[in-house]
């Protein structure tokens, strides 16, 4: 992809631009900045608002087809419109699990009859979902999820246990990996299931993190249920439909968080000037590496966009992921001793100490590192797979 924008694209920036400036104005403006990786707990319902404005504006959904609601926009033009958003520090949407992940999915995989049915409430933003895909005995490794799904009398019956679950305490459907049959691997026999969770079966319980916030969840199925025609794709051929999700997780939006990365950098070498920690050799090194590394994650962004999320997607996770926890360390070490105390009541976490504890995290959330380098080793370097007990 060009690094380089055409007048065409020019044009559309510069919309995007002016959109916003005229829009993040009144109660919109006091939400600047709200709501990135862990502190998805702030301003939720103002945010869920702006969101729904951005959708009466036409501003959600952008690289949907224009026959499913969206804009049809252009690989390049809907990197920019995410550059743009990123830029203006305009709050952290609170439908990226629906628009950026199942939407396309279902666009994909779904059949027509679950376009019509679920399309429009998240372009709208009237239905928040969520994901449910790690367990506590399968995290990163997806052909080991035990959650079970029977059919019976025209509807799924659903039991087993998610863990990590981003914002199931907002959202009003959750799409489910879980085990529907047995098969020869341990990839064959599971299903995609969309699942209601405003239900008696389902119970939410949020994770206290070091953070003190909860945007991750255990979610409990106890004879939960759903209908039988909403499982995405073939019963038994989940796998195929999750993989299609990950794809799309890692796709054009991260760009736009490696404007909000250049933020938060940037951010920790201002502090470091004003400490004086700058002139330390070892501090010095350590940013114009980490200035180096973020250099690395746009190129392979760029470089990837648009074909098959395969490897590449595994590359690009560890890329970012290792660099992310990187500049929290970094940023605690510029602070020195500054950096583990909180200054007065109520003792809140400021933005780096909140930065250095959540990005703890990165290397596990959403595939860890671990299973990251075995994707690369067996599927690009064919070393042999890992012995399993």
């Amino acid at each position: 992809m060009a690094a380089v924008d055409t007048p065409e694209d020019a044009a559309f920036r510069n919309e995007i631009r002016t959109w916003l400036e005229s829009n993040l104005t009144g109660r919109f403006a006091e939400l600047r900045g709200l709501g990135g990786s862990g502190r998805e707990h702030e301003a939720f319902e103002e945010r869920l608002e702006w969101n729904r404005h951005l959708a009466a504006e036409g501003w959600t959904c952008v690289g949907w087809p224009v026959e499913h609601g969206g804009r049809g926009l252009s690989l390049r033009q809907q990197v920019i419109f995410h550059e743009e958003y990123a830029r203006a520090d305009a709050p952290a949407r609170v439908n990226h699990l629906g628009e950026e992940l199942l939407g396309p999915t279902l666009i994909a995989l779904g059949t027509p009859e679950q376009q019509a049915r679920f399309l429009p409430g998240i372009r709208n933003v009237t239905e928040l979902w969520c994901q449910g895909y790690s367990e506590p005995g399968a995290g990163s490794d997806l052909a080991n999820v035990s959650t079970r799904a029977e059919l019976a009398e025209g509807r799924w019956v659903i039991n087993g246990q998610k863990v990590w679950t981003s914002l199931a305490q907002q959202a009003q459907w959750c799409f489910v990996v879980a085990r529907t049959g047995d098969g020869a691997r341990k990839h064959d026999g599971l299903s995609y299931l969309l699942v209601p969770m405003d239900q008696p079966g389902v119970e939410v319980r949020p994770i206290l993190q070091l953070t003190h916030t909860s945007e991750f969840n255990e979610v409990f199925f106890t004879d939960a249920a759903t209908e039988a025609d909403l499982v995405v794709g073939e019963v038994g051929g989940g796998w195929r439909v999750a993989m299609a999700t990950l794809g799309f997780e890692r796709g054009v939006s991260t760009l736009a968080q490696q404007i909000a990365f250049r933020r938060e950098l940037d951010d920790v070498v201002q502090t470091a000037r004003e400490l004086g920690s700058i002139e330390d050799p070892l501090i010095c090194d350590r940013i114009v590496r980490a200035e180096i590394g973020l250099e690395v994650l746009r190129q392979h962004a760029l470089r990837t966009l648009g074909g098959e999320q395969g490897a590449d997607a595994s590359v690009a996770k560890l890329l970012w992921a290792q660099w992310h926890r990187g500049l929290g360390e970094l940023a605690m070490a510029v602070r020195g001793g500054t950096g583990l105390t909180v200054a007065e009541p109520p003792y809140e976490l400021d933005d780096q100490q909140t930065l250095f504890l959540f990005s703890r995290a990165d290397t596990i959330y959403g595939g860890s590192d671990e299973i990251q380098r075995n994707v690369i080793a067996e599927r690009v370097l064919g070393l042999p797979k890992e012995p399993r007990a």
